[in-house]
C-alpha cells in the first residue's frame, strides 16, 4: 500500500456537487444503505474528470475516463457499502478521496476498487485505501502514463497487494488481484485447519497444500 495524495490536473477540474439522493433513492428498498448515506456522507463532489478531452490521454472501452469524487464524511469515515453503491451507479472507473475532520485537523485518504467497464452493470471488486493523511499533505504529480488505462492502473495498483507488470491490461490486472484474494482466503483456511488438526498424517498433507498455495500466491503477486 502506498500512502500518497495526487495533485489532480487543473485542466481536469469539474467541481460539480452530486446530490446524495441520486444514489440512495435508487436503493429505497435497502433502508440500511440509505441510512448509511444519510448518516455518513455530508457532501459528494465530482471534483475531477480525467479524460481524453481534459488531460489528452487516449481512452479505451474499459477505461473511457476516470472520475475523481470527493466525499466529505459527517463522522469518522465513509463505509465501503457507500462507495460500492456509488460505483455501481456510475459506470465509469472512480477514484475516491474521503475527507474528514479530526481533533488533529482535517484528514484525507484515497480509496478505489478495480472496476471493469463492460456491458451491463459495472463490477467493482474489493476496496483498497491509503492510510489517513493530513489534508495539507504535499501532493505528488500524477504517475507518468501514455493512456488512460495505464494511468488508472498506476493510480489503483499501488493501493493493492500486487505489483504492476509491464504490458498487463486492466482486465488481466483485476483478474490477478481476484486470484490473490482467493488464494489469501484459502491460505487462511488451511492455516486454521492446521492449528486444530490432531492427526499427524493429516497435518503433513495440510502443510504440503499450504506451501503450494503460498508459492502460487507469490507468483500471482
Amino acid at each position: 500500500m502506498t500512502d500518497v495524495l495526487y495533485e489532480w490536473p487543473a485542466a481536469a477540474r469539474f467541481g460539480a456537487r452530486i446530490p446524495k439522493e441520486r444514489f440512495y433513492e435508487r436503493t429505497a428498498n435497502n433502508s440500511a444503505l440509505r441510512e448509511k448515506f444519510v448518516s455518513e456522507v455530508r457532501r459528494i463532489t465530482w471534483m475531477y474528470k480525467l479524460a481524453d478531452d481534459t488531460i489528452n490521454l487516449p481512452s479505451s472501452a474499459e477505461v473511457p475516463e476516470i472520475e475523481v469524487l470527493w466525499l466529505d464524511a459527517k463522522m469518522s469515515d465513509v463505509s465501503e457499502a457507500v462507495l460500492a453503491a456509488i460505483d455501481k451507479a456510475i459506470p465509469i472507473p472512480i477514484i475516491f478521496e474521503i475527507h474528514r475532520d479530526t481533533q488533529g485537523g482535517p484528514a484525507t485518504r484515497m480509496a478505489a476498487a478495480h472496476k471493469i467497464v463492460r456491458t451491463g452493470s459495472p463490477k467493482p471488486r474489493a476496496y483498497y485505501s491509503t492510510g489517513w493523511m493530513p489534508a495539507n499533505t504535499c501532493r505528488a504529480a500524477l504517475p507518468t502514463a501514455i493512456t488512460l488505462p495505464a494511468l488508472y492502473s498506476a493510480l489503483v495498483t499501488p493501493l493493492t497487494p500486487i505489483i504492476a507488470r509491464a504490458g498487463e491490461d486492466v482486465s488481466a490486472e483485476a483478474a490477478r488481484l481476484e486470484a490473490v484474494r482467493k488464494l489469501e482466503r484459502e491460505i487462511s483456511t488451511l492455516e486454521r485447519k492446521l492449528r486444530t488438526e490432531p492427526q499427524l498424517n493429516r497435518k503433513v498433507e495440510l502443510r504440503r497444500d499450504l506451501k503450494t498455495k503460498q508459492a502460487e500466491l507469490e507468483r500471482q503477486r
